[in-house]
């Protein structure tokens, strides 16, 4: 039980969750991506003609902020003439963070946008679209935003760790672990919940914050485990590499060790390992590094 708590309050990862693939896949991606493009430049231009010419004919268009519905090409159409004759000097840029298929002529694509006008403070959502394949072009079928909360003192320490917000899935034969980060309000803090299940019960949860400490001027974290153990994290970056020296107590009073090493690839991809692993004062093996993958269907999210 010792190990087993203390391998859980070190997130072990021993396999990958993959999504599906269809065929045209790569041509279908690049054609959402020019059609992502060609939106900013109809609204850049003020071309609410163009712009709706990119929905579908019944597509959904939630407002960020009050989420009232627009539908219909038409009524897009009408909206953004309003939304252009009141600000034609706004301008639109879009960071496109990830597309993926549900099927076919389904895909899902989301990402930040960011919307600058003269003389105001830019204001920043968080998109989420559903496109839909029709006589072979990609149009928006339902669009929802969230304006992006005002950032906290302690974001512009912590924000290297952003590509990790979202759900990350580990599972064999055996068991299952699930975890996921979120922003805490104003992103000060950066929460982590993690289940470690096996059939169709949970046998430990648990939870991580991971913060800026002003004192020590650096990124630290402090888990507490469901069997009642806790611990703490003191984080370290090397180029691409965190390095993270893990001090935990198991419920008997037991102490705990590790080194654990993430290493980022790419905003969906990091290899992870520990080492240097003691548990009451006896060496523990090391877990060779492993390679995690982020489960697509999550969403960047805030509390």
């Amino acid at each position: 039980m010792k190990l087993l708590t203390f391998a859980l309050m070190s997130v072990t990862w021993a396999s990958l969750c993959i999504a599906p693939v269809f065929a045209d896949q790569e041509a279908d991606e690049a054609a959402i991506r020019h059609a992502v493009e060609a939106y900013v430049t109809a609204y850049n231009s003020g071309d609410a003609k163009s712009l709706a010419s990119l929905w579908s004919p019944e597509a959904v268009y939630s407002k960020p902020g009050t989420q009232e519905q627009v539908v219909g090409r038409e009524a897009i159409e009408q909206e953004f003439s309003s939304i252009f004759g009141e600000n034609n000097e706004s301008k639109l840029v879009v960071d496109s963070k990830w597309i993926q298929f549900m099927s076919p002529t389904v895909a899902l694509e989301s990402g930040i946008a960011r919307l600058t006008r003269p003389d105001q403070t830019a204001e920043e959502t968080e998109y989420s679209a559903v496109y839909v394949k029709r006589d072979d072009d990609w149009l928006l079928d339902r669009v929802t935003e969230k304006l992006t909360p005002s950032m906290g003192p302690n974001y512009e320490h912590l924000k290297e760790l952003d590509w990790l917000i979202g759900t990350w899935v580990d599972e064999d034969n055996d068991a299952r672990v699930e975890t996921k980060y979120a922003w805490t309000a104003n992103r000060n803090f950066i929460s982590q919940m993690y289940s470690l299940s096996i059939g169709d019960q949970i046998e430990h949860s648990g939870l991580q914050v991971i913060g800026w400490d002003p004192t020590s001027r650096r990124i630290r974290s402090w888990t507490f485990d469901s069997d009642g153990g806790y611990g703490e994290g003191r984080w370290k970056k090397s180029g691409k590499v965190w390095h993270i020296i893990n001090l935990g107590t198991l419920p008997d009073g037991t102490k705990s060790s590790s080194s654990n090493i993430i290493k980022y690839v790419d905003d969906d991809t990091f290899t992870w390992q520990s080492v240097s692993r003691m548990c009451d004062n006896e060496l523990l093996p090391n877990v060779d590094e492993v390679v995690v993958v982020r489960q697509k269907d999550s969403a960047a999210e805030t509390e």
